[in-house]
């Protein structure tokens, strides 16, 4: 299950936990509260015969999915692909990925504007709505695989802060937080 915290507000090495001193640790309901985020549990190993799994892909529309590694032997561009995923943006579509393997942070703003890491590991599910700014890095392991679902045709066009801030989806996530406080 994953494990959330508030970040320190200076992270000099993102890939580090950089947890506030003392950790203030954040809930998976309040990370829903706070955010929008979901996080499911789901074995790696069995996931694709999984009944529930099966009919949480169905629910939600994923359509599409594929296997994606990211480690120093398997991404091309390594150093500049990880800069590129910590760069903060948000997406049109729901950001959609359950750990194969490894592990990395996703960081994700909540409705104060203030930083919450999520350590993903093997068995988690994490689910990035749609307008929520995010961005993600590889731990010191190296090392995560992971299975991305999508809603239709995969969608990987990533718009970073500021600009995004205009963005339709960007504007309808705050409408929705709003709804839900």
């Amino acid at each position: 299950m994953v494990l959330a915290w508030y970040l320190n507000d200076s992270v000099v090495n993102p890939r580090l936990p950089n947890k506030t001193d003392p950790p203030v640790y954040v809930s998976v309901q309040s990370l829903r509260e706070q955010s929008g985020m979901e996080c499911l549990t789901f074995d790696a190993k069995t996931v694709d015969e999984n009944p529930e799994f099966a009919e949480m892909r169905e629910e939600r529309r994923f359509s599409y999915e594929d296997t994606v590694e990211l480690s120093r032997e398997s991404l091309p561009d390594y150093d500049k692909m990880l800069a590129k995923f910590f760069t903060e943006h948000l997406h049109a579509d729901d950001e959609v990925r359950m750990v194969l393997s490894g592990t990395g942070y996703f960081d994700v703003r909540d409705k104060n504007d203030k930083w919450i890491r999520v350590a993903a590991e093997k068995d988690d599910m994490v689910i990035v709505p749609a307008g929520l700014y995010h961005r993600f890095t590889l731990d010191q392991k190296n090392y995560i695989k992971c299975k991305r679902l999508f809603a239709g045709s995969p969608v990987w066009t990533a718009y970073n802060r500021p600009e995004a801030d205009s963005h339709p989806a960007r504007k309808q996530y705050l409408d929705q937080m709003m709804h839900s406080s």
